[in-house]
């Protein structure tokens, strides 16, 4: 029987028959191995903790058991700042429970998946801090044996957590040599294929493969028949030529020794020239870097050197601000609303002449786009296959076994107003931060911390600056901006949570790089691939990623849930989300072919359909959203 015919069923309140502690079922985490996992609530401090699931059904061989009372007794035999910390575990009549510390963000797998690369501060950052907990395991004995993308989690705050010790053992002596066959194929070592026996020295060549696939994109060994990547992982066959720069190419090569004699231990990597000064490692990142590389200023001294992949950022290169002369204000207090929908025809002090002009076009400069429509045409071929496949015709439809959370976008469109008709569309993404798209195609981002601006001119080249310190060309439309964040305040948009200094130095966000409307629903296209449909008639939504291959629907009751693409061809979906699916192709399609104007919500569209709303939805006449219809909308908050 295979695994996932053993359903996992927890009740709704799961107590801890030793603690006496009891635990309240929440969020569906995601599944994996012979685990699901779920939130699992403390009812007593309302902690919220990731229960890791398994059913004892799955373990009916004696080594199945004994490998999962292995992996609890080295896990909760650890504890340090950068691994998963493990809180208790214990056991009903049908499940084992191991309660651990949950990681919001995911894991680097996640972000590699949105990303592709990394930057190289980012890499001494996430480097810094496996090795340290790896450093602290190899003191204590311990091998992971899995170190890899999948395996290493994100809290809140960006902290790195060392987690799945289900193929980790414990040195017993020194000099001892470990002979089984285990690990995952594209960061295991060559002395664990040809059983030579092995020791630590294969968490430092799985921390090599690790940088290099954060740095290149891809691991060192990957080819498409694993024999082949066997092979060359036995012959240390590899190519250099995509890591930026000599420095990150020798810090690479020392770990993929292929005599594990030769690589460095924990310590010696830690000590590494590469990850000391004059080399940057931040203290902490924003939670942006999730889905957009950071900025680095002068400050930091890690301004860009030449174009490399790790420096190239969802279709645009990161610039640093030009050196303009800046001004410095009191923040002016912008009027009340006098509409619901509509920003005052009037600023606050405005200066003589329109509200907000289109500025002098800045001079021509180059823009590398490696992706220009921002994954658009990987999204419609994605699309369009799952459509073709007919999901909601399957003989048997279990959307459950498809639903996949870890895909879950972490940015999308909260709340919007059109205005069009004067100014913009002004928007808001879901961690509060207001952001407006001028019909002079030129954009303005207040983050969330409500200090930080980031502008993007017409050529895509961003700039960034505070609520109080600007370049004076820019004044008209900071002063539009302030009033929408007054705006949104009004009408009780909650604020992000701070993150540190430095952190919030660093944060960039995706920006709308596209957008239209129908009579149906309103379509908005970010820069980090996500498309976003909002229905007006039943508020249901759709937030569609290339970049993960997955979709996330928001149904009538609010009710979120996460596919992957693949899952839904597999597993089938409903008539309701097949339609919406359906729906999204032709938007799609639309966005391919959708530019940009000062009117480019009105203009007619040439060699492209119009998308055809769903059935579902077209005998019903079009609803107001919250009353804001049809100038503005509230959306998932």
């Amino acid at each position: 029987m295979s695994r996932r015919e053993h359903k996992v069923e927890i009740p709704d309140i799961v107590r801890d028959k030793k603690t006496g502690l009891e635990y309240k079922k929440g969020k569906f985490l995601g599944r994996g191995g012979f685990a699901t996992c779920y939130e699992l609530i403390d009812t007593t401090t309302n902690v919220v903790w990731a229960g890791k699931v398994i059913a004892k059904a799955q373990l009916v061989k004696k080594e199945q058991l004994d490998k999962m009372v292995q992996e609890i007794e080295i896990h909760k035999s650890v504890n340090h700042p950068h691994i998963v910390e493990f809180k208790s575990n214990f056991e009903d009549d049908k499940n084992i429970y191991i309660i651990l510390e949950i990681c919001n963000k995911r894991s680097l797998m996640e972000m590699h998946k949105r990303r592709k690369t990394l930057t190289e501060p980012e890499i001494r950052y996430f480097i810094r801090q496996i090795a340290e907990a790896c450093l602290y395991l190899h003191k204590n004995g311990i091998i992971h044996r899995d170190l890899k993308l999948g395996n290493l989690f994100l809290n809140d705050t960006m902290q790195l957590k060392v987690g799945d010790f289900g193929l980790a053992t414990r040195m017993e002596k020194p000099g001892e040599r470990k002979m089984t066959l285990c690990g995952t194929p594209n960061y295991i070592s060559p002395e664990v294929l040809t059983k030579k026996g092995h020791s630590f020295e294969v968490d430092v060549w799985s921390l090599g493969c690790i940088v290099y696939t954060l740095a290149v994109g891809k691991p060192p060994f990957e080819t498409q028949e694993l024999k082949e990547t066997y092979r060359r992982i036995k012959n240390c066959q590899y190519s250099l030529e995509k890591v930026p720069n000599d420095r990150l190419r020798e810090f690479i090569k020392s770990m993929l020794q292929i005599d594990p004699k030769n690589r460095p231990t924990m310590l010696q990597i830690l000590q590494d020239p590469y990850l000391s000064h004059p080399n940057y490692v931040p203290r902490n990142i924003p939670v942006s870097c999730l889905t957009v590389a950071p900025r680095f200023d002068q400050r930091l001294s890690i301004l860009p050197t030449p174009p490399s992949p790790l420096q190239e950022i969802n279709g645009n290169l990161v610039r640093a601000s030009e050196n303009k002369p800046a001004t410095t204000e009191k923040p002016q207090p912008a009027p009340k609303a006098t509409e619901v929908t509509k920003p005052a025809s009037r600023l606050p002090n405005k200066p003589a002449g329109d509200v907000v002009p289109s500025p002098k076009p800045p001079k021509p400069r180059p823009v590398e786009e490696p992706n220009q429509g921002f994954y658009i045409k990987e999204l419609y071929k994605q699309l369009r296959d799952l459509v073709q496949s007919k999901p909601s015709e399957r003989r048997v439809i279990n959307m459950d076994d498809a639903e996949d959370p870890a895909l879950a976008p972490f940015y999308w469109v909260s709340k919007w107003v059109d205005y069009t008709d004067k100014y913009g569309l002004g928007y808001s993404l879901n961690d509060d931060s207001v952001a407006v798209l001028f019909n002079d195609v030129t954009r303005i981002i207040l983050l969330a911390d409500q200090q930080r601006i980031q502008y993007i001119d017409r050529d895509g080249v961003e700039s960034f600056h505070s609520i109080a310190q600007y370049p004076q060309d820019l004044y008209k439309k900071i002063a539009l901006l302030k009033y929408f964040r007054n705006y949104m305040r009004e009408h009780l948009v909650k604020m992000g949570d701070r993150q540190s200094q430095e952190a919030e130095d660093m944060a960039r966000l995706p920006y709308l790089n596209n957008w239209f409307r129908t009579r149906h629903a309103i379509c908005f296209h970010l820069t980090n691939g996500i498309v976003q449909i909002n229905f007006f008639q039943d508020h249901t939504k759709l937030i569609l990623c290339p970049l993960m291959s997955a979709v996330t629907y928001i149904d009538e009751n609010r009710e979120f849930r996460t596919y992957k693409f693949s899952a839904l061809q597999e597993h089938g979906c409903t008539r309701d989300l097949s339609l919406r699916l359906s729906y999204a192709t032709d938007v799609v399609q639309r966005l391919m072919n959708h530019r940009l104007t000062g009117t480019s919500r009105r203009a007619p569209l040439q060699n492209a359909r119009q998308p055809q709303q769903p059935q579902a939805l077209q005998s019903q006449p079009q609803k107001q959203v919250n009353g804001i219809a049809p100038r503005g909308g509230i959306g998932m908050k």
